[in-house]
């Protein structure tokens, strides 16, 4: 498996999906139904997202009034290139208004071996631009696309996004099948 993470530097803002008492909420206001992939806990939101958009960067940094939109994607083929986005909300600050989050990454194989094992990656570290409750991009992208001889079957990721000011642990786990 080739795999690369980037780091994006500025955080930009999406539109606001996480309200005040630390609940997601789907376009009308009503509370989202908690999953594996996102959820919140003590305030602290996250949420998984596998894309096959090669232009995820472009997308997510546009005007804070437009929504980015994703293509998720549970299924690949062998060569085709994906990436795992771990978005977050409700960040606890410090009295200088800085935030302080690390992941644990993990990405196991079908077989469950791990492809990727990272711990206490920053996620999140300073400033939060535009409020701890709109939604930001996590630093670490996941980038791979599998080999030939990688096997096909499902792959699961697994982020526990750890608020440190919080000490809060939220995990979040997501998956894709390669063909």
């Amino acid at each position: 498996m080739k795999h690369v993470a980037s780091l994006v530097l500025g955080l930009a803002i999406a539109a606001s999906v996480f309200a005040q008492d630390g609940a997601w909420k789907d376009q009308h206001g009503n509370p989202a139904p908690q999953t594996e992939a996102r959820r919140s806990l003590n305030g602290l939101g996250g949420s998984l997202l596998v894309t096959t958009d090669k232009d995820w960067r472009e997308k997510w940094n546009t005007p804070a009034h437009t929504a980015p939109h994703f293509n998720e994607a549970k299924s690949i083929t062998k060569g085709q290139q994906v990436f795992v986005l771990t978005f977050f909300a409700g960040a606890r600050l410090d009295l200088d208004g800085n935030a302080n989050l690390a992941c644990d990454i993990d990405v196991m194989k079908p077989d469950g071996t791990p492809a990727i094992h990272q711990t206490d990656v920053v996620c999140a570290k300073g400033k939060i631009l535009g409020g701890p409750y709109n939604t930001h991009l996590a630093a670490p992208v996941i980038g791979f696309s599998a080999d030939v001889s990688d096997p096909t079957g499902t792959w699961t990721v697994r982020v526990a996004l750890k608020d440190k000011l919080r000490d809060t642990v939220l995990p979040l786990k997501t998956s894709f099948t390669l063909e």
